[in-house]
Order: structure tokens, then C-alpha cells, then sequence
């Protein structure tokens, strides 16, 4: 702990030094950071009478809080965005709701990049909460450039969507196009083999194959049907057009100009920025020579919320929210990961906690290693026989995420919540041909037959490849045994079910494996409920995150960036062979997060990804 406590000290320091070199500071700077320091404490936005909330669809939505240190990260490399959680986006909305100096929500879809970093299952959610503000008898405006299906998704609710006249909207369906690595590994002399169970285990195609197999295109096709269904019957709903008719306009225009927009009654006006802004002008009676209107930023108002909320509910009744947000990893894993060793830690100590009186399980997670879900997992399973698990599936809560899910009092996902995929699998690398291209050999002495089975040197013989099935097979009777008893399903009905098939929620919800359609709000009240706890309760979010960062920042990385003068919103925007890139890199990235002491998974496919 102590060198742990030097480390964490001397990398601070250093680091603030390098940010004072390279931006020149002198001892002036250095006083002005310190004072934006203590002067972030306690500073609440002013929000005035007839204010309209800024919704940007553009900043980035996570389940979990960043750490301190990714937000310093952030601030000294200059690639900071701006994000918010879910939660306090659900918060900030119904706050708003509530609210008597909020008279609208401005929903601004001028910049793209919402379907980079949120799926349709938390969209979803946040439309919901739309939808109440609305039936509040309060005004939701949206205005858009260039809207993608996630943005309109959100935006269809609106009373009033705007479109620029030279804008155009996509809607034209949904579709997945994995990235296939075999024959780059082929070229490059890296031998494959793999172990697994269950037909539809795509996980392992892109490694093998060179297309996608018949079983894993019947999977795809009937999660982005589902996913695609859901979308025309909400946006129909709201725009009031038969679902019927937007897949017409998928099918034959796909790309919608303005005018064609309106025409087809996807949008209410054509206009541009300027006028928009007069229209809210009006609605937040504003002096009309007012620079804009009578505004607050969503972020703001959220911070503004959350500590109005923590004045308003105060209660020794804890409802602990556990965000398990990205890879399943054994051992402890880093902030973006699920660590087993981690989260079973977190899990003890709720369980012993005796202010905790309910717990929400938040699951947004394509799986992993076995061996972390099954450790992770059994302190899910003793926290639940003593106080209420309810498990919140977010946009995707799969294989190893399932995994962790399946023991507990009961199970939300959204209608588009990507979850199930209950099988297991092995990959087996060797690099015999790219060594021995290049001059490598090796050679073995051993004491056994098998000694040696871990090498890389060679392909896996017949033999060795059986010992690795029994153990896949092994832990894919377990995973089958676990979802059997916490879902109380025949074993039978479960094989039937499971072969590593991917669901979306409406359909897991039909076949036992989700046991209601709703989201994160929804699990809150379930919870509450299933302790008796009335209103008398609070929420307890984890992982809580270092309070040394905490202590020595707090919230002044953003007061920081203004004083040093290098805050500055940043609209990134990415070509398509770029983004092909990044998707290679994605993947090799999953590589790396494959650690499973035993080298059996659980988890979605690498490269599932709907656009």
C-alpha cells in the first residue's frame, strides 16, 4: 500500500509538472490552478424561470462514472469529451419533469456520434423518460443536420422535429457486418483451433471461417429483425406512421433530403439553426435581442440535480446499484473492465453491510472469462440469499453477462437489450508457420505425454484437442445447470434454448431467460419493493472510485481546462475506412482482454456491432 501510495503521488506530481512545462504556466498559472481547484467546490448552475434543458445526443453515455484518473488522463492528453451516466441522465430528466422553472427539453442532434457509445437498449430508456416529460404538458424540441436511426430514434418523440434544409436523415434499416480475421492469419503463419459448444457460438467464426455461418447469420438476422421492429413501432407511434410505411421508405429511398422528411411526415419543419432558436426565444420568453435562449446544459442541470436529490432523500435504507459495464477478465481488470476478483469483493462487502437493504445488478457486458463470471457469480448468488439482486440488463447483457445475471430475484431488459448467447468456447493459437518461416524451430524434452500441451510452438494434437472439449464441455453443463436453477427452467428447455444463441429482449423474455421489459428506473422501484422499503431509501452506486483522486480533484479537471484555456468542445467525426480500422482494432483489442486462466470463454461475438 505504501509504494502503492509513492507511485500514485510521484505520477501525479509528475504529471502536473509536464502539464505546467508544456503550457508554460509560471507561478501566476500555478496560483490560478489552485484557485479554480478550491473554487470548484460547491458551485451549482443558476437555473432561471422558463429554462429549456440542452440535451446533446452527442456526448458520450456510460452506466458507470469515469475515475478520476481517466479524467485527468483525458484533460492533460486534450481528448476530453463530454459524457454523463445513464443514471444521471434518467435523474436530470425527471427532475425536469418536475421541475416549475423548466419549460422544455431542446434535444440537439446537430453533431453526430450518439451511435458510437450507447445502444438502443439505453436509448430506449431515455425515451421513456421523454416520453413523461412530455405528458407532463412540457415541450421536447429536436433539431437535426444529419440524423443517424439512434438520433432520430430519441428525437422521434419530440412535439416538434426540426431538420436543416440541406440535411438529410437515414432510415434505412439495420444492419451487422462482422469483420472476418482468417485469412489474415493464414497469410501471417498464426495457426487456429477451437473447442466449443453450441451451434450458434459465433464468437469463434471470425478466426475460422471467411463468412458468416448459416447459424450465425439465422442468429443475427432474427436480433437485428427484432431490434429493427421495435424501432418502426416506436418511431411510428410517436410520428404517427404506420411501421409499415417506414420500412417502405428503408427498402426504396433510405437516405431522406429534407424536403422528402417532411413530406413523408419523419420530420414537422425545415428550418435552420436561427430560427429554431427564435421559436425557443419564445417559448422561454426571452428578450428577442438576447444572444439565444433561456438555457441549461443537461450536464449542469444534472449536477444541479444530484444535489438537490441527495438533499432531498436521506436515508440509512441503502439500494446499492452495481455497474458491471464492459469485458468479463479474470483477476482484478481495469476501470473499463469487469474484474471476477473485483466484483466479488464489491459483492462481500454489500453483503455484509447491513445499511444495504436491496441490490441492482446493472449489466452491460458482452461476457468473457469463465472463470471470472463463475467467481463474480457466486457472490452474487450468497448477496442474493440473504438481501433482494435484481439484475438491470442494458444494451448488452450476453454469454459471460448472462452468466452473472441468472441467479437472482428477477431479470429487466428493454425490448432491444442483446442478451443470452449461453454457450462456452476455447481458442488455441500456435505460431508454428510464421516461426518456422522465418527460421524458428523448436524442440521439447518432457516427462509425460502431455507436458508440453500449453506450447504455442505447434498445433494441438487429437488427443490434447479432446482433453480441452471435456473441459469446455464441462463448464458448459455448469453455465446450462445455473440458468436452469435460477430461472427454474428444465434442463431440457434450457439446451433447447442456450447453443450460444443470441436474443434480443422481447424474444428472451418469451422463451424464460428476461423475466420483464423495462430498464434501470424500473429495477430501482423493483428492488425497493422486494425489501419493503416504501420511499424511505437511497441509492449506492459501485465501483466507488479511488477517494484519493477524489480528494485531490474533485470536479475541477473541467474548471482546470478553462483556466489553462484548453477546453474546447471537440466534434470528432470518422471516415469509413477509418472507422473499418478502428473496428480492426476493437478486435485485436478483445484478444488482449482474453485471460481466462483455463482459456474458456463466455461471450458474445467479438464483432457484433449494429449500425
Amino acid at each position: 500500500m505504501t509504494n502503492f501510495l509513492k507511485q500514485t503521488v510521484a505520477s501525479l506530481i509528475g504529471s502536473l509538472l509536464g502539464l505546467f512545462i508544456f503550457c508554460g504556466i509560471s507561478t501566476t498559472g500555478l496560483l490560478l490552478l489552485l484557485f479554480a481547484i478550491a473554487a470548484s467546490q460547491d458551485v451549482s448552475p443558476v437555473v432561471k424561470d422558463k429554462s429549456v434543458v440542452v440535451f446533446d445526443l452527442s456526448m458520450k453515455i456510460t452506466d458507470r462514472e469515469p475515475s478520476a484518473g481517466e479524467v485527468l488522463q483525458e484533460t492533460l492528453s486534450g481528448s476530453e469529451e463530454e459524457r454523463i451516466t445513464l443514471r444521471k441522465v434518467l435523474d436530470a430528466l425527471d427532475k425536469a419533469r418536475r421541475d416549475p422553472k423548466i419549460v422544455g427539453i431542446y434535444l440537439d442532434a446537430t453533431h453526430t456520434g450518439a451511435g458510437d457509445n450507447i445502444g438502443f437498449a439505453s436509448l430506449k430508456e431515455i425515451r421513456k423518460a421523454l416520453e413523461e416529460f412530455r405528458a407532463a404538458g412540457k415541450k421536447v424540441v429536436a433539431y437535426g443536420q444529419d440524423w443517424g436511426k439512434k438520433e432520430y430514434y430519441l428525437s422521434s418523440v419530440a412535439d416538434t422535429v426540426v431538420l436543416n434544409p440541406l440535411g438529410a436523415m437515414e432510415v434505412n434499416g439495420l444492419s451487422s457486418q462482422p469483420m472476418f480475421l482468417t485469412g489474415a492469419l493464414q497469410k501471417f503463419g498464426i495457426g487456429v483451433q477451437v473447442v466449443r459448444v453450441g451451434k450458434f457460438k459465433g464468437a469463434v467464426e471470425p478466426l475460422i471461417l471467411n463468412k458468416l455461418s448459416p447459424e450465425n447469420r439465422e442468429q443475427t438476422q432474427k436480433l437485428l429483425d427484432d431490434v429493427w421492429s421495435e424501432w418502426r413501432t416506436t418511431v411510428g407511434a410517436s410520428r404517427k406512421i404506420n411501421p409499415q410505411k417506414l420500412q417502405a421508405i428503408a427498402d426504396n429511398q433510405a437516405i431522406l433530403e429534407a424536403p422528402a422528411a417532411k413530406t413523408n411526415g419523419l420530420v414537422d419543419q425545415v428550418a435552420y439553426h436561427d430560427q429554431v432558436v427564435a421559436n425557443l426565444k419564445k417559448l422561454t420568453a426571452s428578450d428577442q435581442n438576447d444572444k439565444t435562449f433561456r438555457q441549461v446544459d443537461l450536464i449542469e442541470y444534472a449536477q444541479y440535480v444530484n444535489k438537490s436529490l441527495n438533499t432531498e432523500r436521506q436515508s440509512n435504507n441503502k439500494i446499492a446499484v452495481v455497474y458491471a459495464e464492459g469485458e468479463i477478465v479474470d483477476g482484478k481488470g481495469d476501470n473499463e473492465q469487469v474484474g471476477g476478483d473485483r466484483f466479488a469483493k464489491i459483492f462481500n462487502k454489500i453483503r455484509q453491510d447491513k445499511n444495504v437493504k436491496a441490490v441492482v445488478l446493472r449489466i452491460n457486458s458482452p461476457g468473457g472469462s469463465a472463470t471470472a463470471a463463475e467467481v463474480m457469480q457466486r457472490e452474487v448468488r450468497l448477496t442474493h440469499e440473504v438481501k433482494p439482486v435484481v439484475v438491470s440488463m442494458g444494451d448488452v447483457a450476453a454469454s459471460g453477462g448472462y452468466w452473472i445475471a441468472s441467479d437472482s430475484n428477477r431479470i429487466f431488459a428493454e425490448p432491444n437489450t442483446i442478451t443470452g448467447s449461453i454457450g462456452v468456447f476455447g481458442i488455441l493459437f500456435n505460431g508454428q508457420k510464421l516461426a518456422n518461416d522465418n527460421g524458428i524451430t523448436w524442440d521439447v524434452v518432457k516427462t509425460a505425454r502431455y507436458a508440453d500441451t500449453q506450447t504455442v510452438a505447434r498445433p494441438k494434437s487429437p488427443q490434447e484437442l479432446a482433453i480441452y472439449q471435456r473441459s469446455v464441455n464441462r463448464i458448459y453443463n455448469l453455465f446450462l445447470n445455473k440458468v436452469a436453477q435460477g430461472r427454474k427452467l428444465p434442463e431440457q428447455k434450457v439446451a433447447e434454448i442456450a447453443q450460444g444463441r443470441i436474443w434480443s429482449g422481447v424474444a428472451a423474455k418469451q422463451i424464460g431467460l428476461v423475466d420483464e421489459i423495462g430498464g434501470l428506473n424500473a429495477a430501482v422501484q423493483y428492488a425497493a419493493k422486494q425489501a419493503e422499503l416504501g420511499n424511505d431509501w437511497q441509492l449506492k452506486e459501485y465501483p466507488r472510485e479511488s477517494s484519493l483522486g477524489e480528494s485531490l480533484f474533485g470536479g475541477a479537471v473541467e474548471d482546470v481546462s478553462t483556466v489553462l484555456g484548453i477546453k474546447g468542445k471537440q466534434i470528432k467525426t470518422t471516415a469509413p475506412l477509418t472507422a473499418e480500422f478502428r473496428k480492426l482494432q476493437q478486435e485485436l483489442g478483445a484478444f488482449q482482454s482474453m485471460n481466462d486462466p483455463k482459456g474458456i470463454y463466455a461471450r458474445l461475438p467479438f464483432n457484433l456491432k449494429i449500425e
